[in-house]
């Protein structure tokens, strides 16, 4: 009898679908069933259906997003559709064959002007298309199907994809001076140990407990403590300039002060969540 997992991850070709497959690999104890948009288009329902109707899975990792947020400012029919409707397919298809949602979601959902932090209870009032439609989506989860868990992070970065830390060490080695903002204040997420506390909750975990969930690395930085940090241990010689937000605009808000408070995460499953310098390290060892 094959007793072993069977988990669906959306979004595999994004950085965090990327850092659950290397996790994966760990993983004999479970068959996994990676797509992306070539494989499995959540935005078709009917093909969300077949593919829950022949697989049988016990988890959905949903790391599908339209993460472009200044671009979903023109393009809201996208965003909604990518970041709302289809997480209401997802889970109805969950809800239809007794899976397990894992979706993730963002601190956009919030304005930024807490500057206490957010808990998971905190009112929620996004100020930017992308945090609206990722509001609608959490939403959808949990309307259609109960056994659902969402993940708000923040500043996600990996070895792969697009990324503030991969665009900075580029720039770093190109100029002799660069620009950023310092008045946005936030928590950054290493997208391999967002990918291990989600295994944590699937693979460790003795119990499955729906609910929103924060989930960032440990301290509280800017955009430029970011940067200044990159070229601190990449030994880069560009110099770093702050500026404010209102000296770099862009089509889409960014709320302020965003910082997710994470203690509900770390002792409902006893996750123990690194520092982001200590992470950031770690990351762009492999880069280099």
């Amino acid at each position: 009898m094959n007793n072993k997992l069977n988990i669906l991850v959306t979004g595999a070709n994004g950085q965090l679908g990327n850092e659950c497959r290397a996790l994966a690999e760990l993983h004999t104890d479970a068959n996994f069933i990676f797509t992306d948009i070539a494989e499995l288009s959540i935005t078709d329902e009917s093909a969300i259906n077949e593919i829950f109707s022949k697989n049988n899975f016990d988890y959905c990792i949903n790391a599908a997003a339209y993460t472009a947020v200044d671009s979903a400012e023109n393009d809201v029919d996208t965003s909604r559709a990518i970041n709302a409707t289809a997480v209401g397919y997802l889970a109805k298809a969950c809800n239809k064959y007794n899976c397990k949602l894992i979706h993730i979601s963002t601190d956009y959902v919030f304005d930024g002007e807490n500057e206490f932090g957010y808990k998971e209870e905190d009112a929620t009032s996004p100020i930017n298309v992308y945090g609206v439609t990722k509001l609608e989506g959490e939403q959808f989860a949990f309307e259609n199907n109960t056994q659902t868990i969402v993940i708000r992070t923040s500043w996600v970065y990996s070895f792969h994809g697009k990324n503030f830390v991969k665009t900075m060490m580029r720039l770093m080695q190109e100029k002799s001076e660069i620009s950023v903002v310092a008045d946005q204040i936030g928590k950054p997420t290493y997208a391999a140990d967002l990918a291990d506390a989600i295994f944590n909750i699937i693979f460790t975990s003795s119990s499955f407990i729906p609910g929103i969930y924060n989930f960032s690395n440990q301290g509280v930085i800017s955009w430029f403590d970011f940067a200044t940090a990159i070229k601190e241990i990449g030994g880069y010689a560009c110099k770093v300039n702050p500026i404010p937000s209102s000296a770099y605009p862009v089509p889409a808000k960014r709320p302020h002060y965003s910082i997710l408070l994470t203690n509900k995460i770390e002792t409902t499953y006893h996750i123990d969540i690194p520092h982001w310098k200590v992470s950031l390290e770690k990351c762009m060892q492999l880069l280099k």
